[in-house]
């Protein structure tokens, strides 16, 4: 492998508990986010990122307060994402620590905020969040919002590019379909998305072992963002990289 790829931990938030379903619903509490931010970067983990999935819901997001004690404690990339409606909503939870933004159902809704963003903070800055699901109407994936909840009408390939074109530094990308079933990611997903745009993609939804990185990573990924792996200790991020090592996959120390 030619690039090295980054392991990110996502952690969905609920009011001031880290969450986890499967498909983005039937949400269990397993304790306090900081407490896992901390724990992961201190076994190695590459960046952070934190999603308030029911901020759109609620029209805000209540991460400030999480992200200020984590930036304490950690030194690694932070990205933050949920009920992200404005550039003054970007401005404030990058004042309280976070590196960059994951935009999904405003972009959706307002696709002119991702070029707003990326004028204001630098395209790095901003994360386009696209929820995929298989389409029932089409061959391919739609993109959905409001934590899987809502329709867009958009096919996920052409929102991603549609998305870089408007100024978009990296895409989030996570298969609803296969979210929270530890069995394996969407490889044809991946795939799709990754071969039509030439920024960074950070996939995510259904790790459950390494081998399931390693196949994200030979479909394209430039990152793949763990959830349930870690938060139920299936494996710690030094199995992860050691792992990903001896598949001949580069990774950061």
């Amino acid at each position: 492998m030619s690039k090295k790829i980054r392991l990110i931990a996502r952690l969905d938030v609920k009011d001031e508990n880290l969450v986890k379903g499967i498909q983005l619903e039937g949400l269990r509490k397993l304790g306090d986010p900081n407490a896992f931010a901390r724990k992961y970067y201190e076994q190695g983990i590459d960046e952070l990122l934190y999603i308030d999935i029911v901020a759109s819901l609620y029209n805000r997001n209540n991460l400030s307060d999480i992200v200020r004690r984590t930036v304490d404690d950690v030194y690694i990339p932070v990205c933050v994402g949920g009920g992200l409606r404005s550039v003054e909503d970007v401005r404030a939870i990058l004042s309280m620590g976070a590196d960059k933004v994951a935009i999904n159902t405003a972009a959706i809704k307002r696709p002119e905020l991702i070029s707003e963003v990326a004028a204001a903070f630098g395209s790095q800055c901003m994360v386009l969040s696209i929820q995929a699901k298989r389409s029932r109407s089409w061959s391919g994936w739609e993109a959905y919002y409001d934590n899987g909840r809502a329709h867009s009408g958009y096919d996920v390939v052409e929102w991603a590019k549609r998305g870089v074109e408007l100024g978009a530094g990296e895409i989030l990308l996570t298969s609803v379909d296969c979210e929270g079933l530890q069995r394996g990611m969407d490889l044809d997903l991946i795939q799709a998305v990754t071969s039509a745009v030439d920024v960074p993609v950070i996939c995510g939804g259904g790790v459950g072992c390494c081998d399931d990185i390693v196949d994200a990573v030979h479909a394209g990924a430039d990152a793949v963002a763990c959830a349930a792996v870690l938060h139920y200790n299936k494996e710690t991020v030094p199995e992860l990289k050691q792992g990903l090592r001896q598949a001949g996959v580069e990774v950061r120390a």
